[in-house]
C-alpha cells in the first residue's frame, strides 16, 4: 500500500478499533486505554500513516499552520525577517502559508480573507503599512494578528518594531556632525505607517531644529534600484549632500549612480541606509546602516503569535527591539 493511499479508515480497519479511536490517539487524547493507544501507534507506524493536518483541525479547531503576509517575496528586508519567523514556528511545529500582496489581481482584505479561508490559526503581517479595508479585514475574524517590522497607527494589534523616530534622528546627527547641511530622506511609500509617523516627522522636526540647515527634501515613491539610480541627478541638482534611505536596493541605486557621475562617497555624498539587509555590507563602499534586528523580530513576533493563539499571556503587545547605527564607508565618521 503507498504512502500516500493511507487513510484513517485503513488505521482503523487494521487496529480494529473506530475511526474516533484513531483520531483520538492522533491528537494525543488520553482518553483511549494503552493497549488500544499502543496497538493503534504500532498499525500507524507499519503502514506509515500520515495525519492530514487539515483534517486535525476540523477535529481540534486547530490546524497548527500560520499566515504570513508579507509585500514582496524578494524584498531582502522580509526575506530576513522570515527567517526568525520560520525558525521559532519549526521550534514550537507550526507549518507557514505565505501569502504576497504584490501585483495581486486581488485586493488587499480579499488576500487575507483567502488566507484566513484557510482556517489558519494566526497571522504575521509584515506589509508596509495596513489599509483601512486590511485592518477591517482582520477585525471581523478571532484570528490573532501580528505585526512584524511594521507598525498600525491605531495600535490595535500587536507589533514588534524598533524606535523608528529616535533611529532616524541618531542617523541625521551623524550626517549633521559631519558639516552636511542639505540633508534629505528617500522612502518608498510616503503613506506607510512608519513612514508618515516616525521617519518623516522626525526628520522634519530636526530641520526645523537646526536653523543652519536648509528646507526639507523628502523624496517619496522610490522604491527599488533603478529609481534610487535615476534619482541621483535631482538630489545632484538640488545640492544635496546628506541622505537617509528607507530601502537599501535604493540606496546602492543612489551609490552607483554617483559614482558613475564621477562624485566621491562619502566627501560629496553621504549615504545612509534604514534596513541593514546583507546588500548594504557587500557594496563597495560599504553603506552605513540602521541595524534593524530583523531575525530577532521576525521570531519575537512568532513567539508573541504562538502565546495568543494558545491564549497565553503576553506581558507587552508592542515590543520595541533596540537597533545599531552601524558606520561604514559611505559616511564621513567611521
Amino acid at each position: 500500500m503507498h504512502k500516500q493511499e493511507v487513510t484513517i479508515y485503513d488505521v482503523a480497519r487494521e487496529a480494529k478499533v473506530s475511526m474516533a479511536t484513531v483520531s483520538r490517539v492522533v491528537n494525543g487524547n488520553n482518553n483511549v486505554r494503552k493497549e488500544t493507544r499502543e496497538r493503534v501507534e504500532a498499525v500507524i507506524k507499519k503502514l506509515h500513516y500520515q495525519p492530514n493536518a487539515v483534517a486535525q483541525g476540523l477535529a481540534s479547531k486547530k490546524t497548527t499552520t500560520v499566515g504570513l503576509i508579507v509585500p514582496d517575496l524578494t524584498n531582502l528586508y522580509f526575506a530576513e525577517l522570515s527567517k526568525g519567523i520560520d525558525d521559532i514556528a519549526l521550534l514550537y511545529k507550526y507549518n507557514i502559508i505565505i501569502s504576497s500582496i504584490e501585483n495581486r489581481l486581488m485586493k488587499e482584505d480579499q488576500v487575507i480573507q483567502s488566507l484566513l479561508n484557510k482556517q489558519v490559526d494566526g497571522v504575521i503581517y509584515m506589509s508596509n503599512r495596513l489599509p483601512d479595508e486590511a485592518a477591517e479585514a482582520f477585525n471581523r475574524t478571532n484570528t490573532p494578528v501580528v505585526l512584524a517590522g511594521t507598525k498600525d497607527s491605531r495600535e490595535n494589534f500587536p507589533s514588534v518594531t524598533i524606535d523608528y523616530k529616535k533611529a532616524d534622528t541618531e542617523a541625521l546627527n551623524l550626517l549633521y556632525n559631519d558639516d552636511k547641511r542639505k540633508l534629505a530622506i528617500v522612502v518608498g511609500d510616503d503613506e506607510a505607517v512608519v513612514n508618515s509617523e516616525n521617519r518623516i516627522p522626525a526628520y522634519k522636526q530636526f530641520i526645523a531644529d537646526h536653523d543652519d540647515l536648509d528646507q526639507e527634501y523628502i523624496y517619496t515613491d522610490v522604491r527599488d534600484y533603478s529609481d534610487g539610480y535615476n534619482l541621483y541627478t535631482k538630489l545632484q541638482k538640488d545640492g544635496i549632500d546628506g541622505v537617509i534611505v528607507t530601502r537599501d536596493s535604493v540606496a546602492v541605486g543612489i551609490l552607483n549612480s554617483a559614482m558613475d557621475a564621477g562624485k566621491s562617497v562619502p566627501n560629496d555624498l553621504e549615504i545612509v541606509t534604514a534596513s541593514a539587509t546583507q546588500i548594504a555590507s557587500v557594496v563597495r563602499p560599504a553603506l552605513t546602516t540602521i541595524k534593524q534586528p530583523l531575525y530577532d523580530m521576525g521570531a519575537v513576533a512568532m513567539r508573541m503569535l504562538t502565546k495568543l493563539m494558545n491564549n497565553e499571556e503576553v506581558d507587552d503587545t508592542h515590543i520595541v527591539l533596540p537597533y545599531e547605527l552601524v558606520k561604514k564607508q559611505s559616511t564621513l565618521n567611521q
